[in-house]
């Protein structure tokens, strides 16, 4: 099983433990403000290779690549005005911005998935300090297997991947529980290609530019993590917008609004009693694997609100409820 090492307790020793196997080109798991990652250097071939075979992940599906702060993204890629702002105003926090590579950015083209740009974010707290002490980026994907429901504890990392990684960080839960917004500027418009933690909304109030939204998930074209059509997928179908439950199914509640039949529900946990959208997004990973722990018939799962962080939300949720791909 990993090592596992508490920040509180030991972040030195974390940070050193963490450079030893990251200068090895192996993976480690580490803490994020949105879900843990499983992280390796972006600029190494053999690193990336094994974040893909250690996850099951497809390898035209590519790697969020993570900076210490914008001066060392800009070693990397090209920013335009707009993503400028955007990192001056959102780094460090949840969101990644997709930019073309520099002529000889040492990002390795694995990292990239063969693509002329590269997602990049600077994150808060532990993981920005590892990045300025390794002193390269780290290429960090969710530390789950490839399509399954993103890890928020450093528990969730263990009961997955505890086999297959020497050292899992422990931070405790994730404060923001969804991963990273994603946005792609392309001739002065700001295109959304994964709603997460910083709401779309949020975006347009510091640009004064409206964002437009992707294509329904799965048909466009693969621009960066998290656009497959079904991904975060526990082992039991869900159902979306559930008015009712059947017999033996979960129930995932938001609100205090009561469904049909919830009495016979195998299990019922509620994201937000008080409807609070923050609290929603921060529970949803570890609610859909403890209802998946259930062992239910099916997992029925209540309407949310599209608005703010709703649409991030909602966004796992419908490819949590996707069909999967024989």
């Amino acid at each position: 099983m990993a090592r596992l090492i508490p920040i509180d307790s030991d972040r030195q020793g974390a940070i050193d433990a963490a450079i030893e196997i990251l200068s090895q080109a192996r993976p480690i798991a580490l803490p994020t403000e949105t879900v843990y990652g499983l992280a390796a250097d972006a600029t190494d071939p053999a690193a990336i290779t094994s974040i893909y075979e250690t996850k099951g992940r497809p390898r035209f599906n590519p790697l969020i690549c993570h900076m210490a702060d914008l001066a060392m993204a800009e070693r990397y890629a090209d920013f335009d005005p707009i993503s400028r702002a955007l990192a001056a105003r959102f780094w460090p926090g949840p969101l990644t911005l997709v930019v073309p590579l520099k002529a000889g950015s040492s990002i390795h083209p694995l990292a990239t998935a063969g693509l002329d740009t590269v997602g990049i974010r600077v994150p808060k707290g532990f993981a920005g300090d590892l990045i300025r002490a390794f002193g390269k980026p780290l290429a960090a994907p969710s530390a789950n297997s490839s399509g399954k429901i993103s890890p928020t504890t450093a528990e969730h990392v263990e009961a997955d991947l505890g086999g297959r990684i020497e050292l899992i960080v422990d931070g405790g839960p994730c404060p923001v529980g969804v991963e990273s917004t994603i946005v792609k500027v392309e001739d002065g418009r700001i295109r959304l290609l994964r709603p997460g933690g910083i709401a779309a909304e949020d975006i347009e109030e510091a640009t004064g530019l409206a964002v437009e939204r992707l294509k329904p998930a799965g048909t466009a074209a693969i621009e960066a993590p998290g656009m497959l059509a079904s991904h975060y997928a526990p082992n039991a179908h869900v159902r979306l917008d559930a008015q009712s439950i059947a017999p033996g199914e979960a129930l995932i509640r938001f609100g205090d609004t009561q469904v049909t039949g919830e009495k016979d529900a195998s299990i019922v946990l509620n994201l937000s009693r008080h409807g609070d959208l923050a609290e929603a997004a921060a529970n949803l990973f570890g609610y859909l694997k403890q209802a998946d722990q259930a062992r239910p018939s099916g997992i029925a799962v209540m309407p949310i609100p599209m608005q703010g962080l709703g649409e991030a939300i909602n966004d796992r949720l419908k490819r949590a409820a996707a069909p999967r791909s024989a």
